[in-house]
């Protein structure tokens, strides 16, 4: 099984890391030449991750997106996803004939509020049988420190799922496996956004009760969705608690490592969207993503007060204070 890995920034580099730790042999697509150069001459990547040092016999790196595709049997995506049209533009609407698609994204498409296995189907006609999603609490720098980790593996095609799954799992890295291909990519871009609201209620000075409060609520927000947005059942017999749904979300929201908590707090502290986005100068998923939520709910009709609020602080300009007292009058 070849893999190739489709992005440079902190997650694709945790995963090129995790793979190669396994010994495997993995093509790499990074769009910037010189950090190529960069990695090929000092075996880390300069922008993140840099104190992870690869075997370069065992990485094929290149800035051609074709080559990549063509050369991998499964191909993990993990570019923000606003990038991802631009990232897959120039390939033929055949490129991914006879491969296995891994999402590592945690968003939705902003512009046309889609997962990635939609975008992908539209658009390259591939079967949902070839698609998978890789979710879960599993911050970057914690698998580059080598501390335990669990990531699941979702796909309606488990069992292939368990076979992409095992070239993952050692010593630091655990594999779950699931079929709730749409459930786990919603509950990944569900709790970016409550995620960046912890760190709005953080920033405004809120306390850990409160704090403990919020979560729980929007946990439960977070259910009624998902319940919702599944295609084939209403996923009654799922385990929300699980890692790729609980888990995830609790460690979006308490975590010093996540981006999403620390651009809310700066939301919370009054710095304006621009400033935080400067100041940040990663992707927060969240941001877009509210917003996607936010139209995408229009035909679901889910009642979502935290997730509203959110958006309304985000995109109508609410003051985060305001918005904050329209959630407390909302948590039980």
């Amino acid at each position: 099984m070849q893999f190739g890995v489709i992005g440079s920034g902190s997650w694709a580099t945790a995963l090129v890391k995790i793979l190669t730790d396994n010994n495997h042999k993995i093509n790499w697509w990074i769009r910037n030449t010189d950090t190529i150069n960069y990695v090929q001459q000092r075996r880390h990547n300069p922008h993140y991750l840099s104190n992870v040092h690869f075997d370069n016999s065992l990485l094929e790196i290149s800035s051609s997106i074709h080559f990549v595709v063509e050369k991998s049997d499964v191909l993990i995506v993990a570019v923000p996803s606003a990038y991802i049209h631009s990232v897959f533009t120039a390939l033929n609407t055949d490129a991914f004939n006879g491969k296995k698609i891994v999402s590592a994204i945690k968003g939705l498409l902003p512009d046309t509020n889609q997962l990635l296995n939609d975008y992908l189907v539209n658009n390259f006609s591939i079967k949902l049988e070839d698609y998978f999603a890789v979710l879960g609490p599993c911050h970057a720098e914690e698998v580059a420190a080598e501390k335990l980790s669990y990531l699941t593996f979702s796909g309606i095609d488990e069992k292939m799922a368990a076979e992409i799954a095992s070239h993952f799992h050692n010593e630091y890295l655990n594999t779950v496996v699931n079929h709730d291909i749409m459930g786990v990519q919603y509950a990944a871009v569900l709790k970016n956004i409550y995620a960046l609201g912890a760190g709005i209620a953080h920033g405004l000075d809120y306390g850990d009760n409160f704090l403990s409060v919020y979560i729980a609520n929007s946990a439960h927000e977070m259910v009624s969705f998902l319940r919702k947005a599944r295609i084939d059942e209403d996923g009654t017999g799922l385990n929300y608690a699980a890692s790729a749904y609980l888990g995830d979300l609790l460690v979006t929201c308490y975590s010093l490592y996540s981006r999403n908590r620390t651009f809310g707090n700066m939301i919370g502290k009054g710095y304006s969207v621009k400033a935080a986005q400067l100041e940040l100068n990663m992707i927060a998923e969240g941001y877009n993503a509210s917003r996607s939520i936010h139209n995408a709910n229009e035909a679901l009709q889910v009642s979502m007060p935290i997730a509203n609020c959110i958006y309304n602080i985000l995109w109508q300009h609410i003051p985060a204070a305001h918005g904050f007292k329209e959630i407390e009058t909302v948590l039980v």
